[in-house]
């Protein structure tokens, strides 16, 4: 039984690294900043959970269990958050080519500078 749960943990940490690269070039090979932040979040966190539960297979331990959930909750918690305030401020920059946008919720909306009452 030990040696299935080696192999199940050995194919997750290799899925889950491959994942983690696949983020990593994506960060570099695409364009723009939402297919960006799109390498940057989807394949980077589903490849930290596979880590992880591949980590809590292979050691089969309580304690690690109670460590590597918080690790899990707080990647799933900023990671999102992290993408929307960089793809907000990318579209307030400019930086983002608003010809290639499916829907432009914010093109009219009034933008009001941070701080400003309003």
């Amino acid at each position: 039984m030990t040696e299935i749960l080696h192999v199940v943990s050995l194919v997750l940490i290799l899925a889950g690294a491959l994942l983690c690269l696949t983020a990593a070039i994506g960060l570099l090979r695409f364009r723009d900043v939402p297919t960006r932040l799109h390498a940057a979040t989807k394949p980077q966190v589903l490849g930290l959970l596979l880590i992880a539960i591949a980590v809590g297979i292979e050691l089969q331990s309580w304690a690690v269990v109670a460590f590597l959930v918080p690790v899990l909750v707080i990647q799933f918690a900023t990671a999102p958050l992290s993408a929307h305030m960089v793809g907000r401020q990318a579209y307030r920059n400019g930086t983002v080519d608003r010809r290639t946008l499916h829907v432009d919720e914010l093109a009219d909306a009034k933008e009001t500078p941070p701080g400003a009452s309003g």
